[in-house]
């Protein structure tokens, strides 16, 4: 499988194309008529000989058959600036090779496949111009492979189950999987490399899944639409770039940014997004207190909205997410989502007077928008629901779709099916031109747009904290910088510190709790647990909730394994400090972190971690809080109980 020496003939062609450090290298090959890639790293085979091309309805397969018309190559070099995110400035570095193919005779389709291969990933797509005797196509199915050896050990969730990206993560070997599996695929192999496929700037496209063949290779499995098909093109159009992150180690595959790379600079001015921390009426529903239907325990009414403002004020918080405000919540609002309203509020709930309120406090409001996945319904109130937001000056919307499946004109389709990729892309365009930033949940994956719209904060798109109670166990959130986060910032729902209701039993230490706003980044980050707790219980730990910021100069992963732990190091960009997180599974650690990434000068350490006896089940809320003076020729010494975690401010001191 790995081996290709004495494959081609005469009439065959290779080309290399060679990461700018020269490690990594991508093999064009072109074979008997069909073409392929390979991929090598430090002379080791990271992917052997892998098939491209495309089934298209009523036509011949679109990859065999071809010839090699001409080439052209490029070396790019750019460092971008990003508005928000995790790192300030990244390096978009990468060779580029086009490859323009024709089929001969008598057919003669034309397309180019198009490679780029940077220090650490290899990405290629497929560009399709107008043809003679088309102009559009379907496409039946996509024929590319990525050949790797079966034995490597991924990190996988199914696809194309009820609960979209919500599951939990497998431990497994590629040989053993079964059905299709969502990307980022995160896969180790055994030369030793870390890997991720992924894709990258998904429009107008079905969500690219992986399945194996009866070679045992992995191969696309580009979500169908409800007629059976992938995709309805019109030409010209290019895919989505279809991605492999390559890395040394699991920390750092976390900071590959090749994904936002791939994606287009903004057409627009952006300059007023701000990323956004808020709470929210929202985790009382949750454990009970409240609900989202109107009745004698309604969470969103005037008064309550009013008082989280207020609770916010106090908190040092900007944000308020309010949930349950609008007319369809009654009943089972699973079912009846077709009849929701987002423009009618409940008779409890006045908007334009919470709207107000929020803005004489200097507060911005986050609207809520559940769709259920009744996507007809939701497009017919689009723009009047979103003046009317504009109109009351609220600037960010969370959005949902907890459906198993879409409506949308009158069928059901996957959120991840082409529909799904532009009923989303419609609603992050709209929201830009009026200003308005998004959250979306039960989201179509992240695949890097947030460079061209980065008034697209956050997404949710895996097992969240409103799984805590059983369904998700403290090393879920030690695979997600693996895996999930390898697609963007992910909204976790962090910062809950009543651990041990019973409705809501939390599998964490309160140490961790914090510990997420670093390990788990968002642009929109959300302190989710209700005020009193925060004011009346832990104010102390809550004033690194208050601190931590949402915008970052810089990322440093300092340790970590999948599944087993992970630890952060973020630089704010707005100030010389420096944060760090870790988490763990249900291991215990002891952590010796050295502070060499730190800039000359004196720091004050604000260390919240777990007690010698902390437990995630037996004793949650055991914590330290120490203060010392440190500079970067200093370690800390830091312990992790089973299920905790730790989180540290360093400010530098003038």
């Amino acid at each position: 499988m790995f081996k290709w020496a004495n494959l081609f003939g005469k009439n065959d062609a290779t080309k290399e194309i060679t990461s700018p450090d020269g490690r990594t290298i991508c093999y064009f090959v072109l074979k008997n008529g069909q073409i392929f890639y390979r991929a090598t790293r430090d002379n080791k085979v990271i992917i052997g000989l892998s098939k491209l091309g495309f089934k298209i309805c009523g036509e011949n397969p679109l990859g065999s058959n071809l010839k090699l018309i001409r080439t052209w190559s490029t070396r790019h070099d750019e460092a971008i600036e990003l508005p928000w995110g995790e790192d300030h400035i990244i390096q978009n570095l990468y060779r580029e090779t086009a490859f323009y193919l024709s089929e001969n005779k008598p057919s003669n389709r034309i397309f180019t496949l198009r490679i780029r291969v940077f220090n650490d990933a290899i990405a290629f797509r497929y560009e399709i111009p107008p043809q003679p005797k088309f102009q559009r196509i379907t496409v039946a199915d996509e024929l590319t492979e990525f050949n790797i050896n079966p034995n490597a050990i991924c990190y996988k969730i199914p696809a194309f189950e009820p609960d979209r990206y919500e599951y939990n993560y497998e431990k497994t070997t590629i040989y053993n999987i079964s059905g299709s599996v969502h990307t980022p695929l995160t896969i180790k192999i055994p030369a030793g490399y870390y890997l991720s496929i992924h894709e990258a700037a998904l429009y107008d496209y079905g969500s690219m899944t992986l399945t194996l063949n009866d070679q045992k290779i992995l191969k696309s499995n580009i979500t169908p639409l409800s007629d059976g098909t992938k995709a309805h093109l019109n030409l010209p159009f290019q895919t989505p770039w279809r991605l492999i992150m390559v890395a040394d180690s699991a920390t750092s595959l976390t900071t590959n940014r090749a994904m936002l790379c791939l994606n287009d600079p903004p057409h627009q001015d952006f300059s007023w997004v701000e990323t956004l921390k808020f709470i929210g009426i929202w985790w009382a529903m949750y454990v009970g207190e409240w609900t989202w239907a109107p009745g004698e325990r309604h969470g969103a009414t005037t008064t309550h909205a009013k008082e989280y403002i207020d609770a916010a004020v106090r908190l040092g918080i900007r944000g308020l997410l309010i949930e349950g405000w609008n007319e369809g919540w009654e009943g089972d609002w699973l079912e009846n989502g077709i009849n929701n309203s987002f423009t009618d509020a409940t008779p409890d709930f006045d908007l334009e007077e919470v709207a107000r309120y929020a803005k004489n406090h200097d507060i911005e409001l986050v609207g809520h928008h559940e769709t259920v996945g009744f996507v007809d319904n939701y497009e017919k109130q689009l723009e009047t629901a979103y003046n009317y937001y504009a109109v009351n000056n609220i600037h960010y919307i969370k959005t949902g779709y907890a459906g198993s499946m879409m409506m949308i004109n009158g069928r059901r389709e996957y959120h991840h099916s082409q529909l799904g990729v532009n009923h989303y892309q419609k609603t992050v365009e709209l929201a830009a031109k009026k200003h308005i930033c998004l959250d979306i949940h039960e989201p179509i994956k992240g695949t890097g747009i947030e460079r061209t719209w980065p008034n697209l904060l956050s997404r949710e798109g895996a097992r969240g904290q409103e799984y805590e109670g059983g369904a998700i166990s403290p090393s879920h959130a030690c695979f997600l910088p693996y895996t999930r986060l390898l697609s963007g910032g992910m909204d976790y729902t962090n910062g809950i510190f009543d651990i041990t209701n019973s409705v809501k039993r939390i599998s964490t230490t309160i140490s961790r709790q914090i510990a997420y706003f670093i390990t788990i980044y968002s642009g929109m980050a959300m302190a989710a647990d209700r005020p009193y707790i925060y004011e009346e219980r832990f104010p102390e730990i809550f004033e690194f909730i208050r601190n931590v910021p949402t915008n970052f100069e810089k990322t440093l992963p300092i340790a970590g394994e999948i599944g087993e732990y992970y630890i952060v190091a973020r630089k704010d960009r707005n100030s010389e400090d420096w944060y760090i997180g870790g988490v763990t599974d249900e291991t215990s650690r002891r952590i010796l972190i050295n502070l060499d990434f730190l800039d000359s000068g004196v720091y004050s350490a604000e260390i919240y971690s777990d007690s010698e006896n902390a437990h995630y089940r037996d004793n949650p809320f055991g914590y330290n809080i120490q203060k010392k003076h440190v500079g970067r020729s200093d370690a800390l010494d830091i312990y992790m109980a089973p299920g905790g975690g730790f989180a540290i401010r360093l400010a530098r001191l003038k």
